[in-house]
């Protein structure tokens, strides 16, 4: 109990609850716009704590941290380009929603459903730090090679009305990040002798021109020929219903638990947690085809899974000091910087501290729900905006974003190259989804697969001696066998018409 009073006047001084409240506000901030990902704000602001206490410092890369992961849902709902990565899953029935005049409640329910994810996985961590840790620890490339496959396997479903499609979209994107210097021998991969290929496709750039640039496109060639349509300009704070929360507990609390399981393991995390839970509560739903058109599970699911993977990646970070992400990474710093070394010692040495960041995370939570849901009634104006005069701030927004990526003028160009790929294929009806899947999940596929192979001297045989790789082999025939049966049940109903 003294552990927990020092921890709680340590968490509750001004200076550390000014340095998280100031944290969740910037990682909103740098969540919301695309291309500006609060890793990014991390790197910038963790010289800010170079003259702070440590708890005070601490502190405010957790408000960023967290801030940033909610904050990516703001843009994916309202202009249908996901603020982060971990946001690409909310793009699909967000945005739908907004464009039906529902962006406050889809906004509302990201936040909450945020918060609840981050909570729980809190809780989970506070609860079961050891026994994660010891078993997040015995992931190696074998078993993470299979965990990422398994998440590809969900490409199938993801390929709406035809899986070939789908299946045509996922290699598209596996193809795309292919691109570039290989990652192990350094030998340039389909670059075409152009020197500016070799950084590769960059995930966020690639996921802001595919989403984005068609959008763009789509409104300019309908101007003048197609009647604007109403997206609503209700700015009340419209949050889901006491009933339809009820209704998605359930749902909440296993994606949830997607995305701390997720986040535990290292080298894994917010859009592999999401694009899983995204798929687990379409498939597990009664009404599947309501996905893609506004449905409020669409948002809820990625949103709790993504924010939970943010306890999930402490697991690892604070018993063993292995940071699951770049976010994290800094993070580390930032506590070594300041004394505390993350790892079993730390729980011996500086237990006050250990709850000091947990009180931290709460507060953090707190600060970033009230920040979004004051601002809805702010955010939802801009859906009251001319489309035209939308789309040009848009694509003013993407330059700058992608440009501050790796600041690289290629960036733009290449955006604008993905974006041109986004239409083609949406007038072809090939879906987006699966392109981004495999835009996230190609670069862990290939390198877990290669380490694996290294470490076991080109031999496959530890993929068949890890039990655990091997049930996730099985889960994912299985998840295909599910999708042929279901895509051909689909096919084979009569037609009414």
């Amino acid at each position: 109990m003294d552990a927990i009073t020092t921890g709680l006047q340590m968490a509750m001084t001004w200076q550390a609850l000014l340095a998280v409240a100031v944290g969740s506000v910037v990682g909103v901030i740098f969540g919301a716009i695309p291309g500006l990902t609060f890793s990014m704000a991390l790197a910038l602001l963790l010289p800010f704590t170079f003259g702070m206490a440590a708890t005070p410092a601490i502190a405010l890369l957790m408000g960023i941290y967290i801030g940033g992961m909610t904050g990516g849902s703001v843009s994916a709902i309202l202009i249908g380009i996901p603020g982060t990565p971990s946001a690409a899953a909310t793009v699909f029935d967000g945005y739908p929603m907004a464009m039906k005049g529902q962006a406050s409640v889809a906004l509302g329910g990201a936040v909450i459903a945020s918060v609840f994810g981050g909570m729980f996985s809190l809780l989970v961590m506070m609860l079961l730090l050891e026994q994660l840790a010891g078993l997040a620890i015995k992931f190696g490339p074998v078993e993470i090679f299979a965990l990422v496959l398994f998440g590809l396997s969900t490409i199938c479903g993801l390929g709406e009305r035809s899986i070939a499609r789908g299946l045509v979209a996922g290699v598209l994107g596996l193809m795309l990040v292919i691109v570039g210097l290989d990652p192990i021998d350094g030998v340039a991969r389909l670059t075409f002798g152009t020197v500016e290929l070799q950084q590769g496709v960059n995930l966020l750039v690639g996921m802001i021109g595919l989403f984005a640039v068609p959008q763009v496109i789509s409104t300019f060639t309908d101007f003048g020929r197609t009647e604007a349509k109403s997206v609503g300009t209700d700015v009340r704070a419209s949050l889901p219903s006491w009933q339809q929360l009820k209704n998605r507990f359930g749902l909440m609390v296993r994606c949830s638990a997607i995305g701390t399981a997720i986040g535990a393991i290292p080298g894994t995390g917010g859009p592999i947690a999401a694009f899983l839970a995204y798929d687990h509560a379409k498939r597990f739903d009664p009404k599947p085809e309501a996905y893609g058109q506004g449905e409020l599970s669409g948002v809820l699911a990625p949103e709790s899974a993504n924010n939970a993977v943010t306890g999930g990646t402490m697991i690892p970070l604070l018993s063993l000091g292995i940071p699951g992400d770049p976010a994290t990474a800094v993070i580390l710093g930032g506590m070594i910087l300041h004394g505390l070394a993350p790892g079993p010692a730390l729980f011996q040495t500086d237990l006050p501290a250990i709850y000091a960041i947990y009180i931290a995370i709460v507060i953090s939570y707190i600060v970033t729900l009230i920040v979004q849901i004051w601002g809805i009634r702010w955010f939802v104006k801009v859906m009251s905006a001319p489309a035209h005069l939308m789309a040009v701030v848009i694509i003013v927004m993407c330059v700058l974003g992608s440009y501050a990526i790796r600041n690289s003028m290629f960036d733009v160009y290449l955006m604008g190259f993905m974006g041109l790929i986004g239409y083609v294929l949406q007038r072809l009806r090939i879906p987006i989804a699966p392109v981004v899947l495999g835009l996230v999940l190609g670069g862990t596929l290939e390198n877990q697969y290669r380490t694996a192979l290294i470490l076991g001297e080109g031999s496959h045989q530890a993929f068949l001696d890890s039990t655990v790789a091997m049930g996730f082999f099985i889960l994912m025939v299985l998840m295909i066998a599910m999708q042929l049966w279901s895509s051909r049940n689909k096919n084979t109903v009569p037609s009414t018409a």
